[in-house]
C-alpha cells in the first residue's frame, strides 16, 4: 500500500520579506555552535540514556545501582554513562572503590523537565 501525502506548501517566490530574513541571518548562531546543539540532542535520542538522566535527576547512584534499577548489565550502563559524561550531561565522584554518577547541573534537569512538560501537554 502506498501512502499519498499533501503537498508541501510552498512560495511561488525567493524572498518576501527580506528584513526578515536578514534580522534572522544576523542572529543566527554559528555552524559549529548549531552542529554542537545537533550532536547534544542526539545523546537524548536514546532510551536507556534518558532512564538513566531520570534516575540521576532523582539521585546520585553508581553503576551496579543504576544497573539494577534498569536490569541491564553494568557494562551497557558505563557505556552508556561514559556517552553522557563527553556530552557534559553527567558528572561523576569517587568515594573509596566506587563511583556515584548525578547530573552535570541544573541545566540538564531542566532540558529533561522541559521535554517532560512538552510531551505530557497533548
Amino acid at each position: 500500500m502506498v501512502k499519498k501525502y499533501a503537498p508541501i506548501e510552498k512560495c511561488d517566490c525567493d524572498v518576501i520579506h527580506q528584513d526578515v530574513v536578514d534580522q534572522v541571518k544576523a542572529k543566527m548562531p554559528r555552524e559549529e555552535t548549531l552542529y554542537d546543539l545537533a550532536e547534544l540532542f542526539k545523546v537524548f535520542g536514546d532510551t536507556t540514556r534518558i532512564k538513566i538522566l531520570w534516575a540521576l535527576d532523582e539521585s546520585e547512584m553508581c553503576v551496579c545501582d543504576i544497573a539494577n534499577l534498569l536490569n541491564m548489565t553494568q557494562s551497557a550502563i558505563s557505556h552508556q554513562l561514559r556517552v553522557l559524561k563527553q556530552a557534559d550531561l553527567v558528572k561523576s565522584r569517587r568515594d573509596g572503590k566506587v563511583v556515584y554518577y548525578s547530573l552535570d547541573d541544573e541545566h540538564v534537569q531542566q532540558i529533561i523537565d522541559q521535554g517532560l512538560t512538552h510531551i505530557n501537554e497533548k
